[in-house]
């Protein structure tokens, strides 16, 4: 009878649970089982790292695609990013328990060599990423695009991002030619970011003296990577990060190299160069090089490893770390995966998966 309560047989309820415990001991054996337990329905993650595209900047990025413009090399992944369309942005965040992404652009930016024309696409991008953000409440958030090295364009739009468009931040890549986030010639808007104590998202390029070195060779696989470290450092030894003690920066992919370096950036004492654990272990003194790394923050794009996780949470703690994904090339759900497996413990994954970035955006909370 339909809504009917009809009790089983003996045989029948033994036979059922018989295959269900068989089941259950198939999946905890190849580890799914105690994946899905730890899995969050839905961890309500802020995505820190989270790339959109207007058709215009799609428009534009088709006719460079595949040139050299005063030594930029111009690859990207077209045929993922030009299918971008913010229902299936939604839809992929959905699925995966992302409540807000940040929206940013990716690699290889806006600058090829004209500006005129990346002051356009910034003005262009920032403008729809705004809509965006208007249109669907509580789900976006917009990291602005700077035309650089333009500086007194990039000051205009600071202000136009920030006052106007009410941007949460902006998004730059880790160099512009052969110059890095700590150069003087960045000064200027740097010097305003800081008075604004903005948000300062960086993603990666491979810059023109590092492109190519090894046939064949993506600059995904190193030279991103490279860049990243190359740009912190230029912070650090430079002075810049004491001189922008405001800004909040995220840099992609877990710092890059920079884990693997910081034997080399000079953490130590004159006494006790080396990095060690009575170093690590000590309070850093306020603008050291340690101080500054402890205070930047680090997304999970691409290294939700055990080795890139565990050696980050070593040197600047998991308060420091926040959600990335990459998006369209990563997901949520994967990184989540990813992260669990790290050594995190439940605390600690609650502050990447939002809660970190909540402090500096608490608008979000």
């Amino acid at each position: 009878m339909n809504g009917a309560f009809i009790r089983p047989t003996r045989r029948k309820f033994l036979t059922g649970v018989a295959a269900a415990t068989g089941a259950a001991a198939l999946l905890e054996r190849g580890g799914l089982l105690k994946e899905a337990w730890a899995q969050p329905a839905n961890p309500r993650a802020i995505d820190c790292h989270h790339h959109f595209l207007s058709p215009a900047y799609i428009k534009t990025l088709g006719t460079h695609d595949g040139k050299k413009v005063n030594g930029y090399t111009t690859w990207f992944a077209l045929d993922r990013l030009k299918d971008y369309t913010v229902q299936k942005d939604l839809e992929a965040m959905d699925r995966d328990g992302c409540a807000t992404a940040m929206l940013s652009c990716t690699t290889p930016g806006i600058w090829f060599g004209d500006p005129e024309e990346s002051t356009m696409l910034a003005r262009e991008m920032n403008e729809f990423g705004a809509r965006q953000v208007t249109d669907h409440k509580g789900r976006f958030g917009l990291f602005a695009l700077l035309p650089l090295p333009s500086i007194e364009k990039s000051l205009k739009e600071i202000e136009y991002a920030f006052d106007t468009l009410h941007a949460d931040g902006v998004g730059l890549v880790s160099s512009y030619g052969n110059v890095w986030l700590g150069d003087p010639l960045f000064r200027p808007v740097f010097d305003e970011l800081n008075r604004r104590r903005a948000v300062v998202y960086v993603h990666p390029i491979d810059a023109p003296c590092c492109q190519e070195l090894m046939p064949n060779l993506s600059a995904t696989v190193l030279e991103y990577n490279q860049d990243t470290a190359r740009s912190i450092y230029s912070l650090l030894y430079t002075g810049a990060a004491t001189r922008y003690n405001n800004i909040n920066f995220i840099w992609s992919h877990g710092g890059g190299t920079l884990p693997g370096l910081t034997g080399r950036f000079g953490l130590g004492t004159k006494s006790t160069p080396d990095v060690n654990d009575s170093i690590m272990s000590k309070t850093p003194e306020v603008n050291s090089k340690l101080y500054h790394l402890r205070r930047f923050h680090y997304d999970t794009a691409g290294s939700a490893n055990i080795v890139q996780m565990t050696a980050l949470k070593l040197l600047v703690g998991a308060s420091q770390i926040v959600i990335g994904t990459d998006y369209p090339f990563g997901t949520v759900g994967a990184i989540v995966r990813g992260l669990q497996k790290c050594g995190f413990t439940a605390a600690e994954l609650q502050g990447i998966y939002r809660d970190n970035a909540v402090k500096f955006m608490p608008k979000y909370a």
